[in-house]
């Protein structure tokens, strides 16, 4: 009873073909592919220059004191 007989599988098989027909399906399918293989070819085309670029040496940040108001300076 709680298993699914091969009967279950047929009348499911039956419904999604006729509710969707052979040729939606189909289209679905190819798309679906399309769409692995455009995900597949932009992943190999980021890792390909990374790899190929070297990293950049890191530059020091020049830092320029800015002066400070006034009303900040406390007598000391």
């Amino acid at each position: 009873m709680g298993s699914m007989s091969i009967w279950h599988w047929i009348v499911v098989l039956a419904v999604v073909l006729l509710l969707f027909g052979r040729g939606k399906i189909s289209d679905l399918m190819g798309d679906v592919a399309k769409g692995i293989k455009s995900f597949k070819k932009g992943m190999a085309e980021d890792e390909t220059p990374a790899a190929s670029t070297a990293p950049e040496a890191p530059r020091p940040l020049q830092h320029q004191a800015s002066p400070a108001p006034e009303a900040e300076k406390k007598p000391v």
